[in-house]
């Protein structure tokens, strides 16, 4: 395999901004222009729209908003940050670096996927629908003044496609090229069969400066601030502890129509806590002003504060009707002792979500069972017809219970150690050729099964308690592993664990992004989110109808079919979801009466602002 130089991979990037235009079948084959994409062609929309539906236009400017880390890609982490590029595999990269880099378009969180353009104000598309091509806006700039442009957009997918995170390089196997013939015009090129998701996934990458990195490495850890050219550009930090986003008041893109009624704040903070229950007092000192609050306990026992008492602090629970996704312990299926099928469905047969829930949570959550939780893409019931079309040429090669009713997993009587179903895990052990010996599981090769439960951070101890108790009852010699958030993160990378929990979740639509969570080629990829080491022509061949879906009632069959499939694999023990955000903010917050439908989170801070009359009540209580 040829190795490139940086000067090679920026000589890459020179010649195709000088590269002739496109073959002329695809100029000529191209299509009208609009102002928008989606995967199958429906916009909301109109070109002349004035703002999304779901925002306040008229919020005011200013203020804070502080709060804790809630969502993670590519190299971040939630409780640490060492470096300002969150685009690479190395570092651990800060949270909210998105905010500062504009992309060629903005997702509409009322539809399923539709974006509209933002760096780009208008994109034609080629008949064969491999060749898109973008007209940059005018306006677009850097935060120096210098002007953003298709060489830099360009510039930005040719550096990430080759040297970015890979996640990202994973997701961009079907763009060819991405070329500049001058400044307003960006021509991205698609690999015939491409996925149908990956232009949309090039319109939301981040836009860098090519002067920029001109004179600097981009694969390379730094706490140097990019030049950046989105809403916010980076302000204050300290490593590991918190950092500030300021809100750069002349921005380019503010009066768009995908800008009005966001980016309200004039700091937007991230604070970073190790432990949950610390962070939680941090809350109660006002050190910051929002948390979405994830642990049950929390939420059940501990808001009884005086400032939650007098009214200062505000309790919400806001509706999620977004895919709820896939929470779970991950059998690492890479470890000999986890290959067999038996094994992992004795490990879920030992878990007792019911007393956990009841005891542990406060009853607050409900069993996951499916990776699109939540949605209509999960499998229910017999396979419909049309489910079974796409599963028959598979008969032989998946379990015949795919055929059937979806796997779930089990309903414990609630005890903590229901015999029934350790009887039943134990025997799935036995018939796997686990026997016991010296009251200790032993694997078929004569060592110890044991397990390593890997977690970074001990407010989690309390759910593996109880499960560790099962598989001890079971023989198994299971106990946690409790690591700091950089050493977690490595050894995930690494796929240096026995079992570890995660949550990912799904979009409306998806596609290309199922790559990454489930294919055989992410099981080898170092940094992939194949936390279980799924390597399955199965499953990679339904992958293949995902993305291939023509429409969205194809796209829900293959995704049912799909799910059939991978319950069937127990490849993880199915933990827990709630469809709700229970939020809580220090009073001095507005946001908009009603969710968008296939919004991530609260849209908090995105939408929220700062309301004058509730601060100037606040000081007055002081």
């Amino acid at each position: 395999m040829a190795r490139f130089s940086r000067r090679h991979v920026l000589g890459l990037g020179v010649g195709a901004l000088s590269a002739p235009l496109l073959r002329p079948a695809h100029a000529a084959d191209a299509g009208p222009e609009t102002h928008g994409l989606s995967v199958f062609g429906d916009l909301k929309y109109p070109a002349d729209f004035h703002h999304f539906d779901y925002v306040n236009v008229d919020a005011p400017k200013g203020g804070v908003f502080s709060f804790l880390p809630w969502l993670r890609t590519n190299n971040q982490s939630f409780q640490t940050f060492n470096s300002l590029n969150a685009f690479i595999l190395k570092g651990e990269g800060a949270q909210g670096m998105d905010m500062t880099f504009a992309t060629l378009m903005v997702r509409a969180s009322d539809e399923p996927d539709a974006m509209y353009g933002l760096a780009a104000k208008s994109v034609q598309i080629s008949a064969d629908k491999l060749v898109y091509r973008f007209t940059m806006r005018p306006e677009a700039g850097f935060h120096d003044g210098s002007k953003l442009t298709a060489h830099d957009a360009a510039f930005s997918l040719t550096t990430l496609k080759t040297k970015g995170h890979p996640l990202i390089l994973q997701q961009l196997r079907d763009m060819v090229k991405a070329e500049a013939p001058d400044e307003a015009t960006l021509i991205v090129t698609f690999a015939e069969n491409r996925a149908r998701d990956v232009p949309l996934f090039v319109a939301s990458l981040p836009i860098f400066s090519q002067a920029y990195y001109a004179t600097r490495p981009f694969d390379e850890s730094t706490l140097d601030t990019p030049l950046g050219s989105g809403p916010y550009k980076v302000g204050k930090f300290e490593v590991n502890r918190f950092i500030e986003f300021e809100r750069v008041r002349d921005w380019w893109g503010a009066d768009l129509p995908v800008s009005r009624g966001f980016y309200n704040f004039d700091i937007v903070r991230y604070e970073f806590y190790r432990d949950r229950d610390v962070a939680f007092e941090g809350f109660t000192a006002k050190n910051y002003l929002f948390r979405e609050e994830f642990t049950a306990r929390v939420w059940a026992t501990r808001y009884d504060f005086p400032a939650a008492m007098d009214g200062r602090v505000k309790r919400e629970v806001l509706p999620d009707d977004t895919p709820s996704g896939a929470q779970g312990w991950f059998i690492n299926m890479r470890r000999d002792r986890f290959k067999d099928p038996r094994v992992r469905e004795a490990l879920i047969q030992a878990f007792d979500f019911e007393w956990t829930n009841k005891t542990i949570m406060y009853g607050a959550y409900a069993r996951t069972v499916s990776p699109f939780q939540n949605s209509d893409l999960m499998a229910s019931g017999p396979p419909s017809p049309e489910e079974l079309a796409l599963l028959e040429p598979f008969r032989g090669h998946v379990p015949d219970e795919v055929f059937g009713n979806p796997f779930l997993p089990p309903v414990s009587d609630g005890s903590g150690q229901d015999r029934t179903l350790l009887r039943k895990a134990s025997q799935l052990l036995q018939d796997a050729g686990l026997v016991i010996k010296d009251n200790k599981r032993v694997l078929p090769n004569g060592e110890v099964f044991r397990i390593e439960f890997l977690i970074d951070e001990p407010s989690i101890e309390p759910h593996h308690g109880p499960y560790i108790k099962n598989l001890a009852t079971l023989g198994i010699d299971a106990a946690i592993r409790l690591v700091d958030a950089v050493q977690y993160r490595a050894r995930l990378e690494d796929f240096d664990f026995d079992m570890a929990m995660s949550r990912f979740s799904m979009s409306a639509t998806p596609g290309d992004g199922m790559r990454p969570y489930f294919s055989s080629q992410a099981a080898a990829t170092k940094g992939s989110y194949n936390m279980a080491g799924i390597a399955n022509p199965v499953i990679d061949a339904l992958i293949e109808k995902i993305i291939g879906a023509n429409n969205r009632a194809d796209l829900t069959v293959a995704c049912r079919a799909f799910d059939r499939v991978f319950r069937a694999g127990r490849y993880w023990v199915p933990q827990w979801y709630r469809a709700t955000h229970p939020v809580a903010y220090w009073d001095v917050f507005g946001h908009p009466d009603k969710l968008p439908h296939y919004g991530q989170g609260v849209g908090a801070p995105e939408n929220w602002w700062t309301d004058p009359a509730k601060v100037a009540r606040a000081e007055q209580a002081k």
